[in-house]
């Protein structure tokens, strides 16, 4: 039984992220997308090419092949070679679709199983787990960069500055219940 809820919690955090991210950029300008402060800063499409990559390694065959795959080439992820927003939202969406495509074939009784990742067996709450702190991690450097790109323009994605009395009268206002934090969260950034 747990294992259902921790594959349809994961399966919501994710996706949660993933609206994150797209909301983010839907603020920006395509030009922004490939601005770098400086050598050692991603742009929001390096990061972009960068989590695709590894969604596509990751993901592609992953019960029966090692999780770092031949034909990746990690290092062309951080060499901006995307030149159009619409090339950039397609590898985004590729490598999310490979991955979420993934994690929806999941069986709870899966979840134990072991896969390799560049020959580190993990199971694949592991390899979950692993995800879950990567790619938010990422998506937080393209919010974060998307919000100071826009300054004071900048929609928020979450509890507005200043907002916090507001949004938790709001909360308590209702009945107790038992959902995911992402149910209402995402109806709030649709």
């Amino acid at each position: 039984m747990i294992n259902n809820f921790y594959l349809e919690s994961t399966k919501k955090q994710f996706l949660y992220y993933k609206l994150l991210g797209e909301k983010a950029m839907e603020q920006l300008q395509p030009e922004q997308l490939y601005v770098s402060v400086n050598e050692d800063t991603n742009s929001i499409a390096t990061i972009i090419k960068h989590l695709s990559g590894n969604m596509l390694s990751r993901w592609t065959d992953f019960l029966t092949s090692d999780g770092e795959k031949e034909w990746r080439n990690r290092d062309d992820e951080f060499e901006n070679t995307i030149k159009t927003k619409e090339e950039l939202l397609k590898v985004w969406n590729d490598g999310w679709d490979c991955f979420l495509n993934a994690i929806n074939s999941l069986t709870p009784d899966q979840l134990t199983d072991i896969i390799y990742i560049r020959n580190e067996g993990h199971t694949i709450v592991e390899a979950i787990n692993r995800q879950l702190a990567h790619y938010p991690y990422h998506i937080g450097q393209i919010v974060f960069y998307a919000k100071m790109l826009k300054k004071e323009e900048w929609t928020s994605l979450s509890i507005a500055k200043n907002n916090s009395k507001n949004y938790n009268a709001n909360k308590f206002s209702k009945d107790k219940s038992i959902k995911n934090f992402t149910d209402d969260e995402v109806q709030k950034l649709k």
